[in-house]
């Protein structure tokens, strides 16, 4: 994975083209995530754009998502 603790990787962080679900509300309250290059995407707490994100590769992000699709992480919205 690449190195994102400097000004030049904050800058392409914030070039970054932001996506957030549908079913995000009126203020914001989503997880967004944007894509980086071929291999790696960025994801960061809506309510907090000029924050901090986090960059996973292609194939972290395909897992987590095929997780989240199959509910593995269900119990931690209750």
């Amino acid at each position: 994975m690449s190195d994102y603790g400097n000004e030049v990787a904050g800058d392409r962080i914030a070039r970054a083209v932001w996506m957030k679900a549908s079913a995000s509300d009126a203020y914001n309250d989503c997880v967004e995530l944007a894509r980086l290059g071929d291999n790696e995407f960025a994801i960061r707490n809506s309510r907090f754009p000029g924050g901090p994100a986090l960059v996973f590769t292609r194939s972290e992000v395909v897992a987590f998502l095929d997780g989240a699709a199959k509910g593995e992480f269900d119990t931690l919205t209750v």
